[in-house]
């Protein structure tokens, strides 16, 4: 395996074996995100779709998790957020239209991704996780699109990709309970495409990119854009609706109360106001 290239990224490392670049998310242990997480994997992704001699692409993680989602327990964001009364988590995620918009580059990729999910994939999180092609995952993987458990509205384009891949009635049941679902049980709603022991995931992931990168570049390509056709701007249409939601519901008192719970581990005592 090849050293990885270093093209300045902080966060996130590119390794390049044969026809196959793993970028790999390095914030362990909870690799929780953030507008330049998310834009550096949308300018790693840049990177490669220049690069001819890349057919397929990995996504992995350092760390216990996937992708938990926002930091909620950071000292610094609760002690920025104390004066204004905030108590946001969102506010350590840098503006969330920027944000979208880097997401949105993500899903403009040219060439097929496969996420390796060792752990959590939590709300961004698995916004993160559907915007590739294929999900291995493993048992003790998790995921969850744990929105109005926040008060909140689910967002990264998860109400066009979430019910596209497990269907209307998952993705409803997954949005309006917050439930965290298995790996095992992601594996059999469609969720995820492959389930193996936990330390076989990334090794997994590479397997199957490597037996896509084994087939024509160009009839790949060509097949996967025919078949995503339209979906980043359907992304993007989703992202400005999403936003103008969570905007909106930011400014409830259920909103606070519901980050308050989730950091107290508690069952939230919502108001409806």
């Amino acid at each position: 395996m090849s050293a990885p290239k270093d093209i300045g990224f902080k966060d996130i490392s590119l390794e390049k074996t044969g026809f196959v670049t793993t970028i790999e998310i390095r914030r362990p242990p909870l690799n929780f995100f953030d507008i330049l997480l998310i834009r550096q994997i949308a300018d790693a992704l840049d990177e490669i779709d220049s690069d001819s001699s890349v057919r397929a692409v990995v996504l992995a993680a350092q760390g216990k998790a996937f992708c938990a989602g926002a930091n909620f327990g950071d000292p610094e964001r609760k002690e920025a957020d104390a004066p204004s009364g905030k108590g946001d988590p969102a506010t350590n995620l840098g503006p969330i239209n920027h944000l979208y918009l880097e997401a949105v580059r993500i899903f403009r990729a040219k060439k097929p991704i496969i996420a390796a999910v060792h752990g959590a994939a939590i709300g961004g999180g698995l916004g993160l996780a559907m915007s590739a092609d294929f999900r291995v995952t493993c048992p003790e993987a998790r995921f969850a699109a744990n929105f109005t458990r926040l008060g909140f509205h689910p967002g990264f384009g998860l109400t066009v990709t979430l019910p596209e891949a497990v269907g209307q009635t998952n993705a409803a049941l997954m949005f309006y309970t917050s439930r965290r679902v298995t790996g095992e049980d992601a594996f059999k709603m469609g969720l995820a495409s492959v389930l193996v022991p936990q330390d076989q995931v990334r090794a997994e992931a590479i397997k199957l990119a490597t037996e896509i990168a084994e087939c024509s570049p160009l009839g790949v390509e060509s097949t996967r854009a025919t078949l995503r056709q339209g979906l980043a701007d359907r992304v993007k249409a989703a992202t400005d609706h999403e936003l103008a939601e969570q905007t909106r519901l930011r400014a409830t008192e259920d909103f606070k109360e519901g980050v308050k719970a989730t950091e107290e581990r508690r069952v939230p005592n919502f108001k409806r106001r």
